[in-house]
């Protein structure tokens, strides 16, 4: 049957055979699969359509091409979905701009409690020695699949009781529903970087994978910081682009 589809496309076009089967994989993968699921091997799809594995590299290589799936050496072939294009204010909230992209979200609270922080964190926040902050670890979700592992550095006088209260979803709710605190970004930072073992674990990709960390500095009313914040994002499900019209 698979051959069959490849002779069918080959007598309505005249497409190379690697774009044939690129077409029809691409079909299948909208029809059948999800984000975060692997393809079957080169030598499994080689065999099934009856070709040779160089026709099906080329097929896949269009397929990344498309942006329709990744593949990493050890790893073998991912779909992914088309990368959301997020817009980063001075206050915009994550959740927030997720729904209204009417995907479905969900945010779990991995862990939290007072920690040392990086030196470069403790330094914003003009920490004495060995002085912590409340740090919680969240995972962001779209319909099913982890999108961004947040990590919040959080000046604890300021979130009193706050372990008690934080179970999940949005942070900015309950800082502004139990503490009346109503952040916005004063500052934001644009790194890349590659995936390690945790990254991998959390956010389903293959080590040294590309990652987009954004550090934000946030702040009351007051201009005085709050939070600092701290997202690790697949290269290929997020692209940042960034809207802080000038005050004058």
């Amino acid at each position: 049957m698979s051959r069959q589809l490849i002779q069918r496309h080959h007598q309505e076009a005249s497409e190379p055979r690697y774009r044939q089967l690129a077409t029809i994989l691409a079909q299948e993968i909208r029809s059948d699969h999800s984000a975060g699921d692997q393809l079957p091997s080169e030598q499994a799809l080689a065999k099934r359509f009856e070709v040779n594995r160089h026709t099906v590299r080329r097929a896949l290589d269009e397929l990344v091409a498309a942006g329709m799936v990744t593949r990493h050496q050890g790893w073998g072939t991912q779909v992914v979905d088309r990368r959301l294009d997020y817009m980063v204010s001075a206050g915009s909230k994550v959740t927030h701009n997720l729904a209204e992209l009417g995907l479905n979200t969900e945010t779990r609270c991995l862990d939290q409690g007072l920690l040392r922080p990086p030196e470069a964190i403790a330094q914003r926040f003009e920490l004495a020695e060995g002085e912590c902050l409340l740090c919680v670890d969240t995972l962001r979700l779209v319909d099913g699949a982890p999108l961004l592992h947040l990590r919040h550095w959080f000046d604890a006088t300021r979130v009193p009781d706050w372990c008690e209260r934080y179970r999940g979803g949005s942070t900015r709710a309950v800082l502004d529903q139990h503490y009346g605190l109503r952040l916005s970004r004063a500052q934001v930072r644009l790194d890349a970087a590659q995936a390690d073992r945790d990254d991998s674990r959390l956010l389903q990709c293959p080590q040294l994978a590309p990652l987009l960390i954004l550090t934000s500095d946030n702040v009351d009313e007051s201009r005085r910081l709050v939070e600092i914040s701290v997202s690790r994002a697949r290269a290929d499900r997020v692209a940042y682009h960034f809207d802080f019209p000038n005050e004058r």
